[in-house]
């Protein structure tokens, strides 16, 4: 018997990475998942990964920044399995690493379409399901920028924020209604997303960093599609507004252990690259200082 027996989940942005992984958490654990994403082809190869290895899955396009689309990503899961009872919204892009007024407005535009519209779309379209059955899951992905302002991420982290905020509002007005309602933070996870960054010409090398990051504390997308199914789980029922994040303190100061220990035998450690799409900004950027 699986923890997710009978279940029928929705996961958005889930063809790859993170949104895969909690795909096949959450079928290996006995819930009939629905896969979607932008690309067609995409979401065929995901679905019949999972079918291969005797999981109930199925699966359609869907731009989750289209209300029409997210409501009829709703109605397959129905048609399909029956039911509803486990929406994760975690379909996202991560914006031009870059000063906000120099990048390309239709690139700002984006991400507020994926990362904010397409959260509220998934939730309302969600709780039409939810509220009358007095039953259901919600999670909300929430990432860096959260819980302060990050420069040069001006899109990406203030989305964040939106979604915390929205995501813990949402709780407290549904706290009565037999829902959950979770923000759920995944912290760096080592995925594509993370790995292929795009920067404005001249912005570059500010990244570099980056790879000491991931080499510190990024985790393969499975650690955190365990905390997604924790909260899709019996253990978060008659609970709701839970916030909670994969990146603590203990794996913070274990991530710089082990970087000390690398150092120290002068392990090259693994490959941590990125890969950086040179973006041109959208009027003259002022001479470097």
């Amino acid at each position: 018997m699986g923890i997710l027996d009978g279940k029928v989940a929705v996961i958005t942005g889930s063809s790859k990475g993170l949104g895969f992984a909690i795909a096949e958490a959450y079928a290996k654990a006995g819930a009939s998942v629905v896969l979607a994403a932008r690309t067609k082809s995409a979401v065929e190869e995901s679905v019949q990964e999972l079918q291969s290895k005797g999981y109930k899955a199925s699966g359609t396009t869907c731009d989750v920044g289209d209300y029409d689309q997210v409501k009829a990503l709703a109605d397959h899961a129905v048609k399909t399995f029956g039911k509803l009872d486990i929406w994760v919204n975690n379909a996202g892009v991560a914006g031009v690493y870059g000063p906000t007024a120099h990048i390309p407005r239709e690139r700002i535009e984006r991400v507020i379409r994926t990362n904010i519209n397409g959260t509220y779309y998934g939730s309302i379209v969600a709780l039409e399901h939810f509220v009358p059955q007095k039953s259901g899951k919600l999670i909300n992905l929430l990432g860096r920028g959260d819980d302060k302002p990050v420069k040069f991420q001006n899109a990406y982290a203030p989305s964040k924020f939106w979604v915390r905020s929205f995501t813990l509002g949402l709780a407290e007005e549904y706290k009565d209604d037999g829902i959950g309602i979770y923000a759920f933070n995944p912290g760096l996870v080592d995925t594509d997303m993370l790995r292929q960054v795009d920067a404005l010409q001249g912005y570059e090398k500010k990244l570099n960093g980056l790879s000491t990051v991931i080499r510190l504390w990024a985790n393969p997308p499975e650690v955190p599609a365990e905390r997604a199914l924790w909260l899709a789980s019996s253990a978060t029922d008659g609970k709701t507004g839970i916030m909670t994040s994969v990146l603590g303190r203990k794996q913070i100061i274990s991530g710089l252990l082990r970087e000390v220990g690398r150092r120290l035998t002068r392990n090259a450690g693994p490959d941590t690259s990125l890969h950086v799409t040179t973006i041109m900004p959208s009027m003259p950027l002022p001479p470097a200082k």
